[in-house]
């Protein structure tokens, strides 16, 4: 294996141990004046699980390529294709409907420590 496809078949190895439909992901590498692309494409239900919490396994992802990519003199830059009939709304909008899935009740400190305490 060359140093320079490292990155693309570290992203495979990784998303495939992730995702629950590992023969869906497809993995690009394509080299321009900016540097590499990886461009990665998987299952619509697995979207969740390459993205993370709040973005955070993506970001994860994007400091070790830089950190292959620094390892090769080469500035690597991971690309996560939306799959194709998304029906991901605007933040706002799944924000709202999540609060009003979910009515809360509001309490006072001393009515949420009695109820903790045994």
């Amino acid at each position: 294996m060359t140093e320079s496809v490292k990155d693309k078949e570290f992203v495979e190895y990784v998303v495939k141990m992730l995702v629950d439909n590992p023969d869906a992901v497809k993995v690009d590498r394509k080299i321009d004046e900016m540097g590499v692309l990886i461009t990665l494409d998987v299952d619509p239900k697995d979207m969740g699980m390459v993205i993370g919490r709040e973005g955070m396994t993506a970001k994860a992802l994007r400091t070790l390529l830089r950190v292959i990519g620094a390892r090769n003199n080469a500035r690597v830059n991971l690309k996560i294709n939306e799959p194709e009939g998304s029906t991901r709304g605007n933040r706002e909008e799944r924000h709202e409907v999540r609060h009003e899935d979910k009515p809360t009740e509001k309490k006072s400190l001393d009515e949420v420590m009695n109820d903790i305490q045994i």
